[in-house]
């Protein structure tokens, strides 16, 4: 990626009209209960007779209808008419989302460097940019998420009026409610109020998250959740991270903690990881622990990751050994998720799934000897991911926030 950002065409209009109605600046969305169900469910099923809308959230055709008139006063939705002109009987109106009525950011930090990206309401990227980060001290950061948003509201020209709001994650303990990152030990944070520091530097809503946890909202909208009732997401790379999505919402704890998987102690107990505790399953199945794992024993402190993925796939003992010993780490982990939550799909992602195919076989052995009865029947799924995808998902749970409301109570 450049350091500039990069506009992209844009096909995501999901209506006729040629023109689309301004949006409400700064995290304004209408937000009656009524209101905010029936864009949900546009938002995930669009386009969609509105009597589908009715059936599915349980509401009655006249609140749908009043639903649809504020939404479209406000630019939101559209409906058309495809009926054939001798049908007979009253027209079918699909309603769908106005994907260009408002814009978000989504920004996710890493220990060495920033993705933002601006996408539409269903989290279609727009614009893409990659900053170095020089320093992980929270004010630096901080600085630097501003600068992603001004260069992004910069190259979006006019389009910057659409911009709702931005949504900005990081790895570790997060406090959504407070916009506090509690914990984060890649970036060696406690208790640093992000949310409070950037909105010092930009005036306009952001909402922290747990990175995981806003890839979840992504996949929940706008992916493999949107007709299920239950999934989890796996992530393998520096971390091992892992979001739930249990009977129709997103697990996110009391406390700002759920689905930390990478510290489940089913890894050797003479390991220590990261968080300061032993036998954590990052111990074993990390990218840092499987590259530490192959230097170690070819003692070539210089080993990279791209080189130890090259040895295994040529057929390298010792470097086959430390992903395999990762995949089984990993297929136990995920079968003590199925037989807590019964999901009905596992997404694996992550940087790490370029190299899927290293761990699969190992995984899936030890998922199968671990599971129980039919929780063994959900699918696990790779998907390639990036780390735009990380920043997407970070615009998605802005997206869910501005539409329940609660991004704009933040402001």
């Amino acid at each position: 990626m450049s350091d500039v950002p990069t506009a992209r065409d844009n096909d995501s209009t999901t209506g006729d009209d040629a023109t689309v109605p301004a949006a409400p600046k700064w995290g304004r969305l209408p937000t009656a209960p009524a209101v905010t169900t029936v864009l949900t469910e546009i938002l995930k099923h669009g386009p969609i007779p509105r009597i589908e809308v009715a059936r599915r959230t349980g509401l009655s055709q006249t609140a749908v209808t009043k639903a649809v008139a504020r939404l479209a006063e406000h630019g939101l939705i559209s409906a058309h008419d495809h009926r054939r002109s001798s049908a007979p009987g009253r027209p079918v109106q699909p309603l769908s989302v106005h994907a260009e009525a408002a814009l978000a950011i989504g920004i996710t930090v890493r220990v060495d460097a920033i993705f933002g990206v601006v996408t539409t309401l269903r989290a279609d990227v727009r614009h893409s940019i990659h900053r170095p980060l020089a320093s992980t001290v929270p004010a630096a950061v901080a600085d630097s998420v501003a600068t992603v948003i001004d260069l992004l509201l910069a190259d979006l020209g006019p389009d910057a009026e659409r911009v709702l709001g931005a949504g900005v994650a990081v790895s570790g303990e997060v406090d959504s409610d407070l916009g506090i990152v509690r914990n984060s030990p890649r970036l060696n944070w406690t208790d640093v109020p992000l949310r409070d520091l950037v909105r010092e530097r930009r005036e306009l809503p952001v909402l922290v998250d747990n990175d995981v946890r806003a890839l979840s909202v992504a996949e929940e909208w706008f992916g493999i959740g949107v007709d299920a009732n239950s999934f989890a997401i796996l992530t393998i790379g520096a971390g091992i991270g892992c979001g739930l999505y249990v009977n129709g919402d997103i697990v996110t704890g009391d406390h700002g903690v759920a689905g930390e998987i990478g510290h489940l102690p089913l890894g050797p107990s003479e390991l220590l990881c990261t968080c300061g505790r032993y036998g954590c399953v990052e111990t074993v199945a990390s990218t840092s622990a499987i590259v530490h794992a192959i230097r170690t024993t070819r003692q070539d402190p210089l080993l990279t990751m791209r080189e130890a993925v090259a040895l295994a796939r040529g057929g390298d003992a010792v470097a086959r050994g430390a992903f395999e010993r990762a995949g089984s780490v990993l297929g136990l982990a995920l079968a003590t998720v199925a037989n807590l939550v019964g999901p009905s799909s596992i997404l694996v992602a992550g940087e790490s799934v370029a190299n899927y195919d290293l761990f699969d076989l190992r995984l899936r052995e030890a998922f199968e000897a671990h599971v129980f009865g039919s929780a063994g029947a959900c699918t696990i799924v790779a998907k390639s991911h990036t780390f735009e995808d990380w920043a997407r998902g970070s615009a998605a749970s802005a997206i869910q926030a501005l539409v329940k409301g609660k991004l704009a109570a933040q402001s």
